[in-house]
């Protein structure tokens, strides 16, 4: 079987491939529409987010079995085309689950302590104390957003604090130890702080809008190591500005390119990411809670011990 691999991953992917009998193929500089061309070719493809896999490239992909993506959600795959080719989807949330549960604590820590504008104060001469005074996360109420991979690392992550975890998904009888299952009103209801850890699907795109967030009883933190698309940034910016987030750690933007890999490409940024670049109760960074050494080869593991099962090889 012929496997075609679109974007460069871990070493081990193409090794362990062809140790189990496949043969390989790299091209990480085709456009879509020549790959397109040369897709039927092919069993199965390996990708990242490099483009869209879309209806018309698997209508070309006569022989496809399986698409690997070596990432935690499938959005830039349409499910539905591939269904009904019986095309195989494999996804390897498990791969980067624990880097963004450490991810997601870093950044609240961060953000609660003010660590990333006292280490820039500091760096320009400036010795403020009472201006970045803490506060503690013993005591908060954390609701998390989606209890499956990612949201059960974060919880887990959460144990050794004096906190609440509540969690909320659109799946019954997954909480667990760790986070106690609840209406998505009571979490509004109860938390301080919120975690979103949601896959990116019509339901969840643009969820988190202005009506959304005056449903939460208390002013609250905000994190989102998920999908930026799920976040209407203007509202979020409203809610920033007014005091009903306290702060927010921003691992993802609404403004990403499809392909994760770039943002500032245009000359203006839109108003509301300008705000959030300059607010103090912000903090960014660019779309690597699951980017660590250790992800990037557990991502790809992951991708291989799943076609291994499918194959039963």
């Amino acid at each position: 079987m012929k496997i075609l691999h679109l974007d460069t991953n871990h070493p081990l992917l193409l090794e362990q491939l062809a140790s189990l009998g496949f043969e390989n193929r790299e091209d990480y500089e085709s456009t879509k529409q020549q790959i397109e061309k040369i897709i039927t070719d092919y069993d199965g493809i390996i990708i990242r987010s490099r483009f869209p896999i879309d209806r018309t490239f698997i209508e070309a992909a006569k022989n496809l079995k399986f698409i690997g993506r070596v990432g935690a959600g499938l959005e830039n795959i349409d499910m539905d085309a591939a269904k009904e080719r019986n095309i195989q989807l494999i996804a390897a949330a498990e791969g980067n689950r624990n880097a963004v549960g450490e991810h997601a604590l870093g950044m609240l820590l961060a953000l609660l302590n003010k660590m990333h504008t006292a280490d820039r104060e500091i760096r320009a001469g400036k010795w403020l104390r009472e201006e970045n005074r803490g506060v503690e996360l013993d005591g908060q109420t954390v609701g998390i957003i989606g209890y499956g991979n990612t949201g059960k690392a974060f919880a887990k992550k959460l144990r050794g604090f004096d906190v609440k975890v509540l969690c909320h998904d659109i799946l019954p009888n997954v909480g667990d130890e760790n986070a106690r299952q609840v209406a998505l009103e009571v979490l509004q209801a109860k938390a301080t702080v919120v975690s979103l850890h949601v896959p990116q699907t019509p339901e969840t795109q643009y969820m988190v809008d202005k009506k959304w967030i005056s449903s939460f009883e208390n002013p609250f933190w905000f994190i989102n190591t998920a999908r930026g698309k799920s976040v209407v940034t203007s509202d979020l910016v409203a809610a920033l500005q007014n005091g009903k987030i306290r702060g927010a750690a921003l691992d993802v933007l609404e403004y990403e390119k499809s392909s994760f890999e770039n943002l500032f490409t245009d000359k203006e940024l839109p108003e509301p990411l300008q705000y959030l670049v300059q607010a103090k109760n912000v903090l960014l960074t660019p779309h690597v809670a699951g980017w660590t050494v250790e992800s990037h080869q557990k991502l790809a593991q992951t991708i291989v011990d799943k076609i291994r099962k499918l194959y039963r090889l």
